[in-house]
């Protein structure tokens, strides 16, 4: 069976589709499984690219997969609207992107009471909230941040003299996903490299480029960043070619399109630990397929991460959205045997 997938922005389009939906469902001559999917805005590179592989592997599988997104990171209440209209129609299983880790648990409380399957990615959903609301989540799929982090460290050791000052830029400050990367990282440092200053860039480029350029004025012996996304990371590289440091000042970021891969290929920046949002787009949409027909999840399954050098950017690249290492996929065997 063929996929039908929609991609909306917005609660009214999400029920003007409907009808389209059951109808396409109804056509067809035994049962099909369809999935909900609610994620962050589309308009990152690294929102866009879970997208892509979730559709991907829904065309794969033969399954329906209806998706809508929030309209940015801080549209925490209309992206439980737009689940809330989701689960009206009744999927067979519901993906979970929230932009924070609490907005979309009472929207799901329905998705529960019609005792359907739920497959939480990317940014984990506070456990102690969902048990307070009765929301069971039968996976967690998504980066292990603080491992991330901690291979940013290790990495950034290895290009700078024992003690250099480094600093980080982070994401929002209440962030669960910034806060995972940076606890991570300064594990990682701990006894190899002196962590100066931490800032709060919001994701944003033009807020990280400031940062960057104060806090070079303010530590002129600085010899790296550590920064928590790619977004971030292309205004700090903006800052250090600005101040005249390409060459002295390195950066590693963590990140999961081909932007920052593109700037470690030509030597700009020093190296990424890159993550794979396609991947959690796909193993997304196995997992609620495997769960629709039954199937126990693992409670929690880490995505693959590289680090990428120059010397492996090429590599990376081609390979991109995918890794370029093998990696065991849990979900496999259980949709084998089906």
């Amino acid at each position: 069976m063929g996929q039908v997938f929609s991609k909306r922005l917005g609660i009214v389009a999400v029920l003007a589709v409907i009808p389209t939906l059951v109808a396409a469902c109804g056509s067809s001559s035994s049962p099909t499984k369809s999935i909900g999917f609610i994620l962050k805005p589309i308009n990152n590179p690294y929102f866009a690219t879970m997208d892509k592989g979730a559709e991907t592997e829904a065309a794969k599988l033969g399954v329906h997969l209806t998706v809508d997104a929030a309209a940015d990171l801080t549209a925490a209440a209309s992206q439980g609207a737009a689940l809330s209209a989701l689960i009206a129609h009744g999927y067979s299983c519901y993906i979970a992107n929230p932009v924070d880790a609490t907005n979309l648990v009472q929207p799901l409380v329905a998705a529960q009471h019609q005792h359907k399957p739920i497959v939480n990615v990317d940014l984990p959903i506070s456990a102690s909230a969902a048990q307070a609301a009765g929301v069971h989540l039968a996976t967690y799929i998504g980066t292990n941040n603080v491992a991330a982090g901690k291979l940013a460290a290790d990495q950034l050791a290895k290009m700078l003299a024992p003690g250099s000052q480094v600093a980080i830029i982070g994401g929002p400050a209440s962030d669960p996903t910034s806060q995972a990367r940076i606890e991570g990282f300064t594990e990682g440092a701990s006894g190899k490299l002196q962590i100066v200053q931490t800032a709060a860039a919001d994701w944003v480029q033009a807020t990280a480029l400031a940062d960057a350029t104060a806090i070079m004025e303010r530590y002129p012996n600085l010899k790296g960043f550590f920064v928590a996304n790619g977004e971030m990371a292309l205004g700090v590289q903006r800052a250090i070619g600005t101040a005249g440091k390409q060459g002295k000042v390195d950066t590693i970021a963590i990140i999961g399109d081909t932007a920052v891969l593109q700037e470690v290929k030509v030597g700009t920046m020093a190296a990424a630990v890159e993550q794979f949002p396609y991947t959690i787009g796909q193993m997304g949409v196995q997992a609620c397929t495997a769960a629709a027909e039954g199937k126990h999840l693992p409670s929690l399954v880490a995505t693959p991460m590289e680090v990428v050098t120059q010397a492996t950017a090429a590599k990376a690249l081609a390979a991109f959205p995918e890794p370029f290492q093998t990696f065991t996929d849990p979900f496999t065997s259980l949709l084998r045997h089906s």
